[in-house]
């Protein structure tokens, strides 16, 4: 299909982004930086048309419904939110420095879909507890949360990288790098913006649990790693606003709630449940 060989040449658009914003770090190459920037846009509206059309061909199949049903295409559309809210970051920071450890994230999430003998990339029919208004909402916002702790997690990286910039280790890699109270200031915008996703995204799978299973909390594995994900990114809120945690603690805190979203997402699907779709 035409949006399956889209998105699989938007993988390698992603990887070029990622050397371009590599390259013009360690060069300090302005052009390269652009180049990076213009090279995420191509790949963010291919990657757009692609969904689209993906959406497009399912009616035309009387099937009908968004693209975000089975684990390709939620790996998609992660890859998709996560460059879409990375660029409104550089576009609102003027830094093209962040892309380095970001795209990376985009790109991985798009070739382990792509390539993957595992995964379908098969349109395919909902399954009855799928057909339901709530899939959207629902999706869109667990999502939006996850590209939001996905550049918490760069920023994060970036952070324990930039500590490394002392009197004797001056490389431009380094200099390049926002000070860390930028990065530490935007990690927790990052991280307040995805708890509020993801707050919305567990709200509305409970809506749509109670009509699907009658049950609006039946302690699935992935219900219970969501909340699992939700108190470890509640409690970074409440260190940094009561205790005044900052810098390290945040960074290595963050790091700890990315790692409980990747099981979230990945982990639990080979778990006997009602979320379990890997298959």
């Amino acid at each position: 299909m035409l949006n399956s060989m889209i998105l699989s040449y938007t993988t390698f658009v992603y990887f070029v982004a990622f050397m371009f914003y590599l390259l013009g770090m360690i060069m300090n190459r302005d052009l390269l930086g652009r180049l990076a920037t213009f090279t995420s846009l191509i790949g963010l509206l291919a990657q757009t048309v692609a969904i689209i059309l993906r959406w497009v061909e399912s009616y035309k199949m009387g099937i009908g419904h968004a693209p975000f049903s089975n684990l390709y295409e939620s790996l998609i559309f992660f890859a998709w939110t996560l460059m879409l809210l990375y660029m409104i970051v550089e576009w609102r920071t003027k830094n093209r420095t962040f892309g380095t450890f970001v795209t990376p994230l985009a790109f991985l999430a798009m070739a382990y879909a792509s390539f993957s003998p595992n995964i379908s990339s098969h349109i395919q029919p909902l399954i009855p507890a799928l057909k339901s208004n709530w899939l959207i909402s629902h999706v869109i916002t667990c999502f939006f949360g996850y590209a939001a702790f996905g550049i918490s997690f760069g920023l994060s990286i970036m952070y324990l990288v930039k500590r490394l910039d002392t009197e004797k280790r001056t490389h431009i890699f380094l200099k390049l790098i926002p000070g860390k109270g930028v990065l530490d200031d935007l990690n927790y915008q990052m991280i307040v913006i995805g708890f509020l996703m993801l707050t919305l995204g567990i709200i509305t799978g409970s809506v749509w649990a109670h009509s699907a299973w009658g049950s609006y909390w039946s302690w699935d594995p992935k219900e219970t790693w969501s909340l699992i994900t939700w108190l470890v990114y509640a409690s970074v809120i409440h260190s940094r606003m009561v205790r005044g945690w900052k810098g390290k603690k945040m960074a290595t805190l963050s790091i700890i709630g990315f790692c409980c979203v990747l099981f979230t997402y990945f982990g639990v699907n080979y778990l006997a449940g009602l979320h379990s779709y890997a298959q």
